[in-house]
């Protein structure tokens, strides 16, 4: 044999001294079907095919099978670049370690178009070398969504999803929850005027802590101000939470938490003692200010990991797949505290240094 033709089944039979048929079984074989083949025959199949290192061509596989043990993993933003390495990389961890326990490979979709203009069905897509796919995104588009549900192919989103024509497979972080708690828990400290810094969605992660914040609002919290989109200038949004009253603000970004915490130092305010912050979830690189927030801890790795083992039920069994929010659990922080006892004065003094 040449190390430049492919290796056939054929080749694999011939070397063994075996039918075609008989390697065929050996390879995609099922339990009943192999246990009619002497186990000497089995290991003297084998034995070629760890010797020539064949590898079976993945169509002809699917074609016989139907399983390539080959999970797809589909990103609507680049996964790897340093912007989107806090979002993206503990739910790749997860995934890895997941399809390693259950001995599939992975396949990074990345051919499926350029930038943030991805596409799941783009012309070049290799979906179907996949026995399934993974897909990730802060935003989906809902037309392939609505495409995944209605096609026989199974697939699992990370993050809950809107349904799609049907209910969409997800495993979530429960961002209602943890953002309702950390609410109650800054009303239970006295704050009666809240400020909320971010959008009202249209992503369903967005959406869920704005329902999670409006939820809680009512009896002994009041929404003082609510600055409806994110990276706004940091003296616009300071100077809005000093003007309205509120005494706690909730950053949907950790960024604008940060350049909002650095100007009110400049200033000579002091968080949580003029006025408390809090982010809307947890972000991997707390380097980026020296600030502790008070936060949520997303459950990142995890999310992964069960994503994962969903979606290898769903190939293996043919299941349709559920729906699981994971819980987030609360992280102390350093700038939430009590409501000052008159931040209007301790705010009047301080505004202008």
């Amino acid at each position: 044999m040449t190390g430049h033709k492919r290796l056939t089944q054929n080749d694999i039979a011939k070397l063994a001294g075996v039918s075609q048929a008989t390697v065929s079984l050996v390879l995609n074989g099922a339990p009943t079907a192999l246990a009619r083949i002497p186990a000497e025959t089995r290991d003297r199949v084998q034995a070629v095919i760890r010797t020539t290192g064949y590898v079976a061509d993945p169509i002809a596989r699917r074609m016989a099978k139907g399983l390539n043990r080959i999970l797809g993993v589909f990103t609507y933003e680049p996964a790897f670049p340093s912007a989107q390495a806090d979002f993206f990389t503990p739910f790749l961890l997860g995934i890895e370690e997941e399809a390693q326990q259950q001995s599939y490979d992975l396949l990074l979709l990345t051919s499926a178009g350029v930038g943030n203009n991805r596409k799941i069905f783009s012309e070049n897509n290799r979906l179907r070398i996949a026995d399934g796919c993974l897909v990730l995104g802060r935003e989906f588009d809902r037309k392939e969504l609505a495409r995944l549900v209605a096609e026989d192919y199974p697939f699992v989103a990370i993050g809950r999803r809107d349904d799609a024509g049907g209910p969409v497979p997800y495993v979530g972080g429960d961002y209602a929850a943890g953002t309702r708690q950390l609410v109650e828990k800054a009303v239970s400290l006295g704050h009666s005027k809240l400020a909320y810094v971010g959008p009202e969605g249209p992503a369903e992660s967005i959406a869920d802590r704005w329902r999670g914040f409006a939820s809680a609002l009512g009896e002994g919290a009041e929404l003082a101000l609510h600055v409806d989109a994110v990276n706004r200038p940091a003296d616009e949004i300071l100077e809005g939470i000093l003007s309205s009253g509120a005494t706690v603000a909730f950053f949907i970004e950790l960024a604008d938490a940060v350049r909002v915490e650095a100007l009110a130092r400049e200033r000579g305010l002091s968080v949580p003692r003029d006025f408390s912050m809090i982010v809307l979830g947890s972000h991997i690189r707390a380097g980026r200010s020296p600030v502790r927030f008070t936060s949520y801890e997303i459950p990142r790795e995890e999310m992964g990991r069960q994503a994962t083992a969903m979606l290898v039920n769903r190939i293996e069994t043919g299941s349709l797949g559920s729906q699981i929010l994971l819980t987030c659990e609360p992280v102390a922080g350093e700038t939430l505290g009590p409501c000052p006892s008159d931040p209007a004065k301790k705010r009047q003094s301080t505004k202008w240094m």
